[in-house]
């Protein structure tokens, strides 16, 4: 088995590639020989010690792959070997072989490639959770879409159009094009135009019935503000729009203090909702999520959409890998390949 692990806390050279007898499943568990990995923002920010709840140094990032089943342990009856599956791993996924519990593993069809397999269970899962489960999103609903560009704002905006939702999306300058071609039938320069001002404009002065903010601080105040009775305002990873870096502690302080609280009165007199999404915290709860990725891949079945693969790196470029992810630079999922 080979590996890529964190030595410490650092620049994407802190990646180390490391050789380990391989695993044997548990109980309870399938070994995967794994084809393709998701590389996420989430990943790189682990490594620089930014991430909430990520272990210490050494460990082995990465949270989503896909490959075949080759040994399946006691107590799993819906997969046997050879069967082709993507998986949700909770950590240690850059591995080209590793034990996860079958319950957070999913067949995959047959025509689907491990490529595209690898960037469902993060991105997708998370926009199907924020829009579905808790947005309750509905065809006509009015959706803006913060940091559109992002890979969970690109599986939110093939969302919308399934589901048949208008689209609002923020983005930087040199991305607005792009996103119109992926299906975001509105998007909203955020450099430039202030995006309240824009989206009220274009509705007659109007708000909308949801928002993804992943912003956080003083964006949250503007967001609410932007919400139509019965909107719905819903947060996840917060900064997902500035550039990875070590922050201080009074980033963390100015953060606080922007943040808005919400009584349950004041909810109730505005008729908005304010709610979270922390995509980690689900893992454990196999039976709210089969039904979901069920879904997802019931769309990919269909031909309704696609996840969009940017760039795939062997586990030999790991370090570009991360650079390219952390800087921005990537349009689309960026997939490890453990290849020799």
């Amino acid at each position: 088995m080979r590996q890529i692990w964190v030595t410490r806390h650092g620049p994407p050279e802190v990646l180390e590639q490391r050789e380990a007898p391989d695993p044997l499943p548990r109980s309870g568990e399938v070994r995967i020989r794994v084809e393709a990995i998701g590389v996420n923002i989430g990943d790189a920010a682990a490594r620089l010690g930014l991430l909430p709840h990520a272990p210490e140094p050494p460990f082995v990032p990465g949270s989503e792959v896909a490959g075949t089943v080759d040994l399946v342990g006691q107590g799993v009856a819906h997969l046997r070997e050879g069967d082709p599956v993507l998986a949700a791993t909770q950590g240690g996924g850059y591995s080209d072989v590793l034990c996860v519990p079958a319950r957070r593993a999913f067949r995959r069809l047959d025509w689907m490639t491990a490529q595209e397999a690898a960037a469902l269970p993060v991105n997708y899962l998370l926009a199907y959770v924020l829009l579905v489960v808790m947005g309750s999103l509905r065809k006509g609903d009015s959706v803006l879409i913060h940091d559109a560009a992002s890979n969970t704002g690109l599986a939110a905006i093939d969302i919308c159009r399934i589901v048949g939702a208008e689209s609002y999306g923020t983005a930087a300058p040199d991305q607005l094009e792009l996103l119109r071609e992926r299906g975001l039938q509105h998007p909203v320069d955020f450099h430039h135009y202030d995006y309240e001002r824009e989206i009220r404009e274009r509705r007659g002065g109007r708000g909308v019935q949801i928002i993804l903010d992943p912003l956080g601080g003083p964006h949250w105040t503007k967001n609410y503000r932007l919400l139509m009775p019965t909107g719905r305002l819903l947060t996840y990873s917060w900064g997902s729009m500035a550039p990875l870096r070590s922050r201080r502690w009074w980033d963390r302080l100015q953060q606080l203090v922007y943040t808005q609280f919400y009584t349950p009165e004041k909810l109730m007199s505005d008729s908005k909702g304010v709610l979270g999404v922390d995509l980690a915290a689900l893992w454990e709860e196999a039976d709210l999520l089969r039904p979901w990725m069920d879904q997802i891949v019931h769309w990919y079945d269909e031909a309704l959409f696609r996840p969009l693969v940017d760039r795939t790196f062997t586990f030999r470029e790991a370090a570009a890998a991360h650079r390219y992810v952390q800087e921005r630079k990537n349009f689309g999922k960026v997939i490890l390949l453990p290849q020799r």
